[in-house]
């Protein structure tokens, strides 16, 4: 009679699943790039004055943060080739890591901007009027005061973003993705629907491993330019 639990399976599962980590970081390398571009000019716009940038920045933000991740994925996966059909464009050719990629995209943007924003009102606005008055540009100002700290202070919680989104990148199968998650469907459906628990611990394993890698990545590099290497 076969085991309920093998851990020959699990320890099998995790050389099969490593290689598709590369789409995995393909996709997320991407997003948090793009998001990161896209966050950066939210947060400019939120730091307006009251006015209809400002105000569509927060709703953009709004909408996008109270959109669960996979409904997002989906109204891009089937939303975005639709409204191209709707002007005689076909674009169902397109890689679904494109698609994943775009709704990875708006939904960091939207998280990272916000805390790009709690950075920048955490400083001390009175630096900004004081290199000004020392004969620094705007720019300079900016290079060499507001950045340095707004960064400082926006990388744990650019850190916790980035594992947030490798986390929720997990849905990306749902679209027939196959990434390392995908491989692991694929890998449950070859063994007939059994031991699934083993192939989900080795996909555990594997994501916790990561986790704490991009965790201790973030806290050296806070160490690092916490020590004024930024500067």
């Amino acid at each position: 009679m076969e085991k309920y639990f093998d851990l020959s399976y699990l320890w099998g599962a995790i050389p099969a699943l490593l290689p598709f980590l590369k789409v995995t970081f393909t996709f997320v390398f991407w997003s948090v790039l793009f998001g990161t571009l896209l966050g950066l000019l939210l947060t400019w716009m939120k730091i307006q004055p009251k006015n209809w940038i400002n105000k569509i920045a927060e709703g953009y933000t709004t909408v996008l943060r109270c959109t669960p991740s996979i409904v997002l994925l989906f109204l891009v996966y089937y939303g975005i080739p639709y409204i191209f059909m709707t002007f005689g464009v076909n674009i169902h050719h397109i890689e679904k890591i494109i698609f994943v990629i775009i709704a990875f995209t708006l939904q960091f943007a939207a998280i990272i901007s916000e805390v790009f924003r709690s950075s920048y009102d955490a400083l001390d606005k009175g630096q900004i009027e004081a290199g000004l008055s020392v004969g620094m540009t705007p720019f300079q100002v900016f290079r060499r005061i507001i950045f340095p700290q707004a960064f400082l202070i926006a990388l744990p919680n650019f850190g916790n973003s980035f594992v947030l989104l490798l986390h929720e990148g997990a849905i990306a199968y749902t679209i027939g993705l196959i990434d390392v998650v995908g491989k692991a469907e694929l890998i449950i459906a070859d063994n007939f629907n059994t031991h699934a628990l083993e192939i989900f611990l080795a996909l555990a394993f594997i994501y916790w491993i990561l986790s704490l890698c991009i965790e201790k990545v973030f806290q050296w590099l806070e160490k690092i330019f916490r020590k004024g290497h930024i500067a």
